[in-house]
């Protein structure tokens, strides 16, 4: 079983709360949901600062694709196979149950749970799962993830982190927040405070470091920190646009935007050499640069057709293709880890949505039904994605399914949050 690592304190300096201040709020699932039942762990001894089996339960309920059977509901609570009598469950219309039991040795926790089919009596798997104290939501989220991978089929992403800017004004000035928390919003903790803007962050292939742009400076700059231990570099210092930053899948590069020459261009950075290299060369406006899975080519959005619309470059020979034609504009283009799906902002009836085109076949399908939305970013599964939109006038995050299927908000408690960034797996 792969380790599951700590990644709960950012900075020993900080308060942090592990309360949600990103609330969710389910708007859509899909018709038929999974009928799903989670018993609580069987556990023998003082009482868990984590309720595991109510973070697997909201996990998969905010997946869209299953039903889980309230608690109250339940006839018994089964903490091993021998325990389990499938007739209750039948009678709730169960069709899987997740039974499990924790045991505390020393400083860590194990537990071992199964994943099992109702109707056929089967076992589908038993596993066990190992983590600290500090790590029990950790665990939470990892059991998560066996449980609907294995009935889905799909690699689940409850483990992940999202990064997102919020920003409340108060006495005619903005404060601005770089935040992470888990992507079921809980354990938020601050990254930086600013009094100037914070935009596109962007993390590593590691999930250990982001990248993103401040103001701090008095223009645009891009700066890398380091999450474990708040050492950030500044990265640019050139006059003009220093924007957009993305990290290569390889982590060896960051894609950005300069216009050092005059132009807004697309270089790319190498992390090691710290040496840019300059990759378009035209009198539009070349920005928006997100890579490929397979770190060889860029998509970017340039209005060198007329208007704005979403490019491929291949950065071995610079060959440059463009990938849009339906509508008048698609930008801040991001690729699936498929490789084949691309999901941007496209403007249809004056408003801006978000959508997909499959570039094999070319279909293009509208996700949203808000207006202003922006920021997209597709979870390391390519089942869902996050962008930003405007709901009541109040900036929110939004969630929906790459098949439109399921949808659901995440506004934060106090102001405005937007620039969404989903971490890596």
């Amino acid at each position: 079983m792969k380790k599951i690592n700590l990644i709960i304190i950012l900075f020993a300096f900080i308060s942090l709360s592990a309360s949600a201040e990103l609330s969710i709020n389910i708007t859509k699932g899909i018709d038929n949901p999974t009928k799903i039942a989670i018993a609580p762990l069987s556990f023998y001894g003082n009482q868990l600062p984590e309720d595991t089996s109510r973070i697997i339960e909201d996990n998969l309920k905010r997946s869209g694709l299953f039903d889980p059977i309230s608690r109250k509901n339940m006839l018994s609570f089964p903490g091993t196979i021998k325990d389990i009598y499938f007739r209750d469950w039948k009678i709730l219309g169960a069709e899987y149950l997740v039974i499990g039991s924790l045991i505390l040795s020393g400083d860590f926790y194990e537990i071992t749970y199964s994943l099992l089919e109702v109707h056929s009596s089967r076992l589908v798997f038993t596993k066990i799962a190992k983590g600290s104290k500090g790590q029990l939501r950790d665990l939470s989220h990892h059991i998560s993830d066996e449980v609907y991978e294995a009935i889905t089929g799909i690699e689940g992403a409850f483990s992940t982190k999202v990064a997102y800017v919020t920003s409340l004004k108060s006495n005619n000035k903005t404060l601005y927040k770089l935040m992470v928390s888990d992507v079921d919003g809980a354990r938020e903790r601050l990254i930086l405070e600013s009094n100037h803007p914070i935009m596109s962050p962007s993390w590593s292939p590691d999930a250990k470091e982001l990248v993103y742009v401040s103001f701090e400076t008095g223009r645009p700059a891009v700066f890398r920190q380091n999450l474990a231990n708040a050492n950030r570099k500044q990265l640019t210092n050139f006059r003009g646009l220093n924007g957009a930053p993305s990290w290569s899948p390889d982590g060896k590069k960051l894609a950005l935007v300069l216009s050092k020459d005059g132009n807004p261009e697309i270089y790319t950075f190498d992390l090691r050499k710290e040496k840019f290299i300059r990759h378009t060369n035209h009198f539009a406006i070349d920005t928006e640069p997100n890579w490929a899975p397979d770190s060889k080519s860029l998509v970017f959005t340039s209005d060198r057709g007329g208007s704005p619309q979403i490019y491929r470059l291949t950065l071995k020979n610079g060959e440059v293709q463009r990938l849009t034609f339906r509508g008048s504009y698609n930008a801040r283009p991001r690729l699936a880890s498929n490789g084949r799906t691309l999901v941007m902002i496209h403007r249809s009836a004056h408003q801006f949505h978000i959508a997909t085109q499959d570039l094999v076949n070319g279909d293009l399908r509208i996700l949203s039904n808000t207006s202003l939305d922006e920021s997209p970013t597709v979870s390391p599964n390519s089942a869902m994605l996050l962008y930003a939109t405007k709901i009541n006038n109040r900036g929110v995050l939004a969630a929906v399914s790459l098949d439109a299927g399921v949808k659901f908000l995440l506004p934060s408690k106090q102001g405005d949050v937007r620039e969404p960034a989903w971490s890596p797996k």
